[in-house]
């Protein structure tokens, strides 16, 4: 925290000179579906500070004492995912002799579904993080994806439901973590210039019904600064082609013209972070299996 923000500062209530904040997460699980709220919630208050309290776990009585005490001692926004009714309730009851801003994030959410099926909530704790079926195709889809990182075992391909290509720096491998954390299995192959595609890559042109394979594309100038920012942090200062701009909008020309021949759909990531590559690349997927269309090239997303 700031030295020159006093404590009394951080608990004034709104505006503008409320710059730090204090921001409670209480939750009764592990705390990660709050924590994923409150940062879409905070990246929209560039000016804002929060300075998070994490308060996870939240089942006995015990856990739930040193949480208000917590909140007390440092007054600030509460937010909460709490299932059982009595601590929702003392909760609640601090926070309102404070005066502070509460909200429970999930509620919304569940009294919409509810009316909208005609039932009750099961009030599970933590009922997403259950070692389903889902979970353990995740793992399968993340141990897929690390072996079939950057290149390797291409013979191997075949088995993925999304292939990633493109030059160096368009996010391959963070795009293909991100979506095998999604249960997607998701290779990657560089675009290297004046090396041809492996036959077993060259070998998926037209298979509507196996992996969905994507061109990510990019800005030649941004391809350049990314490449010269990894040289920087690896103290490399002997200039190459990999940073000259003519010949990295060669190499981006070049895959453009591969991925148009090809038609495999393309995604610019200039401007996109890894999140909405890999929603667009998900929407990609879904529309070929609802539709069962053959994807054209030159879509650009």
């Amino acid at each position: 925290m700031s030295e020159n923000v006093s404590a009394a500062a951080l608990s004034q209530g709104w505006g503008p000179t409320n710059v730090y904040f204090h921001l409670h997460l209480v939750s009764d699980s592990t705390g990660e579906t709050l924590q994923a709220y409150a940062q879409a919630v905070c990246a929209q208050f560039e000016e804002g500070r929060p300075i998070l309290h994490i308060h996870p776990l939240i089942r006995s009585p015990r856990q739930l004492d040193r949480a208000l005490a917590a909140i007390e001692d440092a007054p600030g926004l509460v937010l909460y995912t709490l299932m059982k009714e009595d601590k929702r309730e003392a909760l609640e009851t601090l926070c309102l002799r404070l005066g502070l801003p509460h909200l429970s994030v999930l509620d919304p959410a569940i009294a919409m579904t509810g009316r909208y099926l005609g039932i009750e909530s099961s009030h599970r704790m933590g009922g997403q993080h259950e070692l389903d079926q889902r979970y353990f195709a995740r793992i399968d889809a993340l141990n897929y994806t690390l072996a079939h990182d950057d290149g390797q075992n291409v013979a191997g391909f075949h088995q993925a439901d999304i292939v990633l290509l493109g030059i160096s720096r368009t996010s391959k491998t963070p795009t293909s973590l991100y979506l095998a954390n999604r249960g997607y299995k998701t290779a990657n192959l560089p675009l290297v210039p004046g090396v041809p595609l492996p036959p077993d890559v060259e070998a998926l042109e037209g298979m509507s019904a196996g992996p969905l394979v994507v061109g990510l594309i990019a800005s030649p100038e941004r391809i350049v600064q990314i490449r010269r920012n990894r040289l920087m942090a690896l103290q490399e200062r002997h200039e190459t082609d990999y940073v000259d701009e003519d010949h990295v909008r060669d190499e981006m020309s070049s895959a453009r013209k591969l991925f148009l021949m090809k038609g495999w759909p393309m995604i610019d990531v200039s401007r996109r972070a890894i999140e909405e590559t890999a929603a667009a690349v998900i929407a990609l997927l879904n529309r070929r299996r609802t539709e069962g269309l053959t994807l054209a090239g030159n879509n650009d997303f």
